[in-house]
């Protein structure tokens, strides 16, 4: 399976639309390719935050139909990266399950996932939201759901950047069959080394191909990472970028994660439901 990072730079001064049609164009360079990515939050910068209400677009907005003019082009399945997604009750794509309880209007950081077709496949709402009390925290809905997408050669696990932290996730994705772990984000360079550390972490213990693509650039003044990463199921680093604008192309044996688990069996040695300690004293 041939895959490839896009780590896109995000400049202020360019246009979101501009930006839309430069991002089609290397998704369309891609063709050959079986599985291209996209970063988080790629056509506004995932620090904007004041750009994030007036860019914010439906599951099948702008950024929806140049990307699936791309993958159709290219005959790729094409994990988009994320959007600020407004959410609504009103028409959306096969592939997209509006949350029934959010009230409409809410911002939610929202990954799309694409067919070679150009088709919408599968939604993903980041669960974990950067900030604390402030920025994404402040202004996005939280997801709820662990997804996955079955691919022809492997199953897709679907997380975004400041899930990377979360361990318990990503075992839920295994659980749920994913073998290759997608993670699209916005990492400041200030913490690169939490990336690529965090990156190889997720690959090792949940014997898995870890894809993360990430972005280049600026975004309100915060440096990115760059440094976009592929991880095999043994902890090692296949491919990484640096920190300009690059395409990361990578060919990956899937039967790599059933072997690695068969012959390090560790995942059967989980014991779940310990009882939590009592606090005495």
């Amino acid at each position: 399976m041939r895959a490839s990072l896009i780590q896109i730079a995000v400049d202020p001064y360019e246009s979101v639309d501009s930006r839309r049609q430069r991002a089609a164009a290397m998704v369309m360079e891609q063709r050959g390719a079986d599985l291209v990515v996209l970063p988080e939050l790629w056509p506004v910068g995932a620090f904007a935050y004041e750009s994030f209400a007036d860019e914010a677009e439906p599951v099948d907005g702008p950024t929806f139909r140049e990307m699936s003019r791309a993958a159709r082009d290219a005959g790729v399945w094409l994990h988009a990266g994320s959007i600020v997604e407004r959410a609504s009750d009103g028409h959306a794509p096969d592939g997209y399950a509006p949350d029934k309880h959010a009230p409409d209007g809410t911002l939610y950081n929202t990954s799309l996932v694409l067919s070679p077709a150009g088709e919408l496949v599968r939604t993903y709402r980041k669960i974990h939201r950067f900030g604390f009390d402030k920025g994404e925290a402040t202004l996005m809905g939280a997801g709820g759901e662990l997804v996955t997408v079955r691919l022809p050669e492997t199953t897709l696990g679907l997380a975004t950047c400041y899930d990377l932290r979360f361990p318990e996730l990503f075992r839920g994705l295994v659980d749920a069959g994913a073998e290759t772990l997608v993670v699209p984000a916005g990492w400041p360079a200030r913490r690169r080394a939490h990336w690529t550390l965090l990156a190889r972490a997720r690959a090792v213990e949940n014997q898995a191909y870890v894809l993360a693509c990430a972005t280049a650039g600026t975004h309100a003044g915060v440096e990115q990472s760059g440094h976009s990463i592929v991880v095999d199921p043994w902890g090692e680093v296949l491919a990484e970028a640096g920190t300009d604008e690059e395409v990361l192309t990578v060919d990956l044996d899937p039967a790599v994660v059933a072997t690695t688990r068969e012959r390090f069996p560790a995942l059967k040695d989980r014991r779940l439901g310990l009882e939590t300690p009592r606090v005495t004293g």
